[in-house]
């Protein structure tokens, strides 16, 4: 178990975007000695103009914070940067690059890390998506010490919560586990400090590991089940956004929910049963689903506009 008796802590911030910028801000009100910021290189190939400034960056400057962009965290070059900050703590908060156990290593009391599933389950690089994708019912987060392993270091602390029927992945992480995992990154440091962080270790045997939640995995088969759909486009939604065809154009799937569906005549999966000023019903293997709101050559639009400009009429055949 790790411990130190110096409440002032020198502590490496490794992160970024928003979730590594709110990790940010709780440092610095509650005035941590923050001794550097790291952060994903900037984008390549595009005009300096277009480039979006990371929020986890910019909010370093503004407070006057040294920040550096290793293209690589597996070079001996990164090693020395990360020694030469003389850190007690790494803190890192939504990192995608690889970084070698000797870089994680380097802070005296190592460093820990955030991943949204409660590990060993979902590890990998889409952890929020898997779960509603499966029809799960709870999720959570996990702070760990991150060693070579893909997320199979140690579980330092562990947070769970539901996933509601109708959650999609944006609701999932921005309004639990994006707050929670905040909050669960600052009370792992201050284990830390009280020396009370334990090293869990994790039973792999009892995990799960899934790789990204992609293209292949968002295209829609109307010929399953609307329960598997609905949790897929949910798993989906804002990103990446499950689809499916109408004609010769590829048609992203957003809000949307399950429909009831009368007998009557016999349903092709795909056929659009229905069109209100609420969106259009496609059937399924077994049920229908409601679509509220896709995104087709431009930006999203209520489904019903989409009727309107696309001409989709009852009957009509998707996703063939």
């Amino acid at each position: 178990m790790f411990k130190t008796t110096d409440s002032r802590v020198r502590i490496v911030v490794h992160g970024q975007q928003a979730f590594g910028k709110a990790v940010l801000e709780k440092l610095i009100e509650r005035n941590e000695n923050i001794v550097a910021v790291c952060t994903a290189p900037d984008p390549q190939g595009r005009a300096p103009d277009t480039i979006k400034v990371d929020p986890l960056k910019e909010l370093a400057a503004q407070n006057g914070l040294a920040v550096h962009q290793p293209a690589s965290w597996k070079t001996d070059e990164s090693l020395a940067l990360m020694t030469s900050f003389d850190a007690d703590l790494c803190m890192m908060a939504y990192v995608l690059l690889f970084v070698s156990e000797a870089v994680l290593n380097a802070p005296k009391l190592g460093s820990f890390q955030y991943h949204p599933s409660l590990l060993p389950m979902h590890r990998g690089p889409s952890s929020i998506n898997w779960p509603i994708a499966m029809g799960a019912t709870k999720t959570g987060l996990s702070i760990f010490w991150p060693n070579d392993g893909l997320d199979q270091g140690p579980v330092l602390l562990q947070k769970e919560c539901e996933i509601g029927a109708d959650e999609t992945l944006g609701d999932v992480y921005f309004k639990k586990l994006f707050p929670m995992g905040v909050d669960a990154m600052i009370e792992s440091l201050d284990l830390v400090k009280l020396g009370q962080a334990p090293k869990m270790a994790q039973d792999l045997s009892k995990g799960s590991y899934e790789s990204w939640f992609g293209r292949n995995e968002t295209k829609i088969n109307w010929a399953k089940p609307a329960a598997e759909i609905y949790n897929m486009i949910r798993a989906g939604n804002p990103q990446p956004g499950a689809w499916t065809t109408h004609g010769q154009q590829e048609l992203k799937v957003f809000d949307s929910c399950l429909a009831k569906v009368g007998g009557g005549h016999r349903r092709m999966p795909g056929e659009i049963l229905s069109v209100d000023d609420q969106g259009f019903v496609v059937a399924a293997g077994d049920g229908a689903i409601k679509i509220k709101r896709v995104r087709a050559d431009g930006g999203k639009v209520g489904a019903i506009e989409y009727v309107a400009t696309s001409r989709l009429t009852v009957g009509d055949i998707i996703g063939t």
